[in-house]
């Protein structure tokens, strides 16, 4: 007998992760409020919601099936909020949860980088924010079509409140995993997400440009850098990808045609997959750099070090609109110092 659904769900920005998730729990019974900005709600409201991965899954929600909103419906009172929402729209989205929700109410930030969960925490403290990770990769592959091109499981911090869905995440192809302690994992998905500036100055979709060295040698330095840092720190990140973040760098520099057979794990991702750096680059949207290579300049300068190579990556990404360009990995390794 299917478990009981604990109520209804809010997802706080339905942009690729938030529309993939929460449409993911719609289609398995969940009722869900999607609130985002016109540009993508039009096209849920024409299109419908199409959803996809590289199992092979496909969901369609008819636009007629969808709860549309372009802020927090008045009287709303869902059992729990998913805040997706880019992590320079943070402050604004919880002060609108906090202003409008009840006291307590249940929210997971599912965002990138380290410092959303407490600015949103700070902004809306009546609420009961927890830190999320999304370990996989979704893109937006047409209108109100959503397609998730890499594999893994949603991470959160353990609260009693959120026990009950785990079962309706896992009914619904979603599945969470609860931990006592999430900032090793945070941490862990960070180093992968170092990818995310390598991916979108190269203008390749992801398995793509993991297939050139070059580009690998980029992704290796930024990570070999912030594990310095975390050492420092004394953060261990945990393992999230196929192999440790440790021996993740050593990997990456291997020959390519080593690494195609050595990495076979690590290249399940298919075609359609792209960051979702690239995708705001694309569309002359402001990137979420600093929640990425920000995090590992910023824990390096709370600890008197510096992280040379990730703060270029945050100047290339945030010069970008002003001289936008394909970088090849030769460019690119040359702007790291490599």
């Amino acid at each position: 007998m299917p478990e009981a659904i604990p109520g209804e769900v809010l997802v706080m920005g339905a942009g690729t992760i938030g529309c993939f998730i929460g449409g993911s729990l719609a289609a398995a019974g969940v009722p869900v409020t999607f609130v985002g900005r016109p540009r993508v709600l039009e096209k849920l409201a024409k299109h419908g919601l199409t959803l996809t991965d590289i199992d092979g899954a496909t969901h369609r929600l008819p636009a007629d099936r969808l709860r549309l909103s372009g802020q927090v419906p008045a009287g709303a009172r869902p059992a729990l909020v998913l805040l997706c929402v880019k992590s320079g729209a943070t402050a604004e989205a919880a002060g609108e949860l906090a202003f409008s929700l009840p006291a307590g109410t249940a929210v997971i930030s599912l965002q990138n980088g380290i410092s959303n969960c407490a600015a949103a925490a700070q902004t809306g403290p009546s609420l009961n924010v927890r830190a999320g990770m999304v370990p996989y990769n979704v893109a937006e592959i047409g209108p109100g079509a959503f397609h998730r091109g890499t594999g893994g499981r949603l991470a959160a911090e353990d609260d009693a409140v959120l026990r009950p869905w785990l079962p309706v995440f896992e009914r619904a192809g979603v599945p969470l995993d609860l931990h006592a302690d999430l900032l090793p994992v945070q941490w862990g998905k960070l180093m992968l997400n170092l990818n995310n500036p390598v991916n979108a100055l190269s203008g390749l979709p992801l398995r793509e440009e993991l297939m050139q060295r070059g580009y690998r040698r980029c992704f290796a330095s930024l990570i070999e850098e912030a594990l310095g840092i975390l050492n420092v720190a004394g953060i261990a990140p945990a393992q999230v990808a196929a192999v440790p973040a440790h021996r993740l760098a050593s990997l990456l520099r291997l020959p390519d045609w080593i690494f195609r057979i050595v990495a076979a794990r690590m290249l399940r991702i298919d075609a359609k997959a792209r960051s979702s750096m690239a995708d705001d680059l694309a569309l002359g949207r402001r990137t979420e750099i600093d929640a990425l290579s920000g995090e590992v300049v910023r824990l390096a300068q709370e600890h008197g070090l510096s992280a040379p190579r990730n703060s270029r990556m945050v100047s290339l990404l945030e010069a970008w609109p002003q001289q936008p360009k394909r970088w090849t990995a030769r460019q690119l390794q040359d702007a790291l110092g490599l």
